[in-house]
């Protein structure tokens, strides 16, 4: 059987440069991807990935084009927790994050997969923050 890999997933946004500025300055992922590019009825927009620091699944950044889309934004998947973020050390993501102004909707706690808690990223979308007990 051939290889298969999630290779990005797309994550609706209000404005490119602010998306880009809270993945990369506040939640630390890299910035691997930012072309000019044109939507399918030739009109101008962006291809922007981010990634988290080594990681080879890339989330890319879209603008919202229309009403639809502009509605979906912070609530792509109806206001459940659709993103996890892992990270090894859980009080060190936890303290940057929230000295970087991140709005944690939960209080961090323990689960049988580890230490865990529900933010907000700069469009509303819910994350679970999850980390080793």
């Amino acid at each position: 059987m051939p290889s298969v890999r999630l290779d990005k997933i797309a994550i609706v946004v209000h404005d490119y440069d602010e998306a880009i500025g809270f993945f990369t300055r506040v939640l630390g992922f890299d910035l691997v991807e930012d072309s000019p590019s044109l939507t399918n009825d030739g009109r101008p927009k962006r291809w922007v990935v981010v990634r988290p620091p080594g990681a080879e699944t890339g989330i890319l950044l879209a603008r919202a084009d229309g009403d639809r889309q502009a509605a979906a934004v912070g609530s792509q998947v109806a206001g459940r927790v659709g993103f996890f973020l892992w990270v090894d050390d859980f009080g060190e993501a936890y303290e940057r994050m929230t000295a970087a102004g991140v709005e944690f909707l939960t209080v961090p706690r323990t689960e049988p997969y580890g230490r865990v808690a529900v933010f907000a990223d700069i469009c509303g979308n819910r994350w679970d923050l999850v980390g080793p007990a």
